[in-house]
């Protein structure tokens, strides 16, 4: 009797370290749906700057681009569109919501995989939530240019 309410006390504790907060999980539901990347600008910085995003294409491929989360499974993608500075086509996700004790925010993650949900480039990304409503989402992310942190801005807007 003893053993089986450890084991049951020891299982409890298990389930509840593995979910996630009441703010994380908050931000995934209003996070899932489709969104719209209507701008990508950058803040801290003197010039314009093009850049290589995710690994993937050039920040002025991503102006325009939708974006699909799906939170009962963590999946999702973005789907670049053609021109001739672009390779057109869907890039699948997983996706999380992660909260970050160091200054108290919020970030989305998020790695490449195939259509069968295998990881692909090996590579992930963390994207600042600075805002997040039923419309509106703004992302930021820091990279040093030249001894310089830029803010990339991502602005979305709810598209469904």
């Amino acid at each position: 009797m003893k053993k089986c309410a450890v084991f049951v006390m020891l299982i409890t504790v298990l389930i509840s370290s593995c979910s996630i907060s009441k703010a994380a999980k908050d931000k995934r539901n209003l996070l899932s749906g489709t969104w719209t990347l209507e701008d990508v600008s950058y803040e801290n910085g003197i010039a314009n700057y093009k850049s290589v995003i995710f690994n993937d294409a050039q920040d002025i491929c991503f102006e325009g681009s939708d974006w699909f989360f799906r939170d009962n499974n963590s999946t999702g993608r973005y789907t670049i569109a053609a021109s001739s500075l672009c390779a057109a086509g869907d890039r699948f996700i997983r996706w999380s919501v992660v909260e970050n004790p160091e200054n108290y925010s919020s970030q989305l993650q998020f790695k490449r995989i195939d259509e069968k949900n295998k990881d692909i480039t090996g590579l992930g990304y963390r994207l600042n939530i600075t805002t997040l409503t039923a419309n509106e989402m703004v992302l930021k992310s820091n990279v040093a240019v030249d001894g310089e942190v830029i803010n990339i801005v991502y602005k979305f807007t709810r598209k469904s």
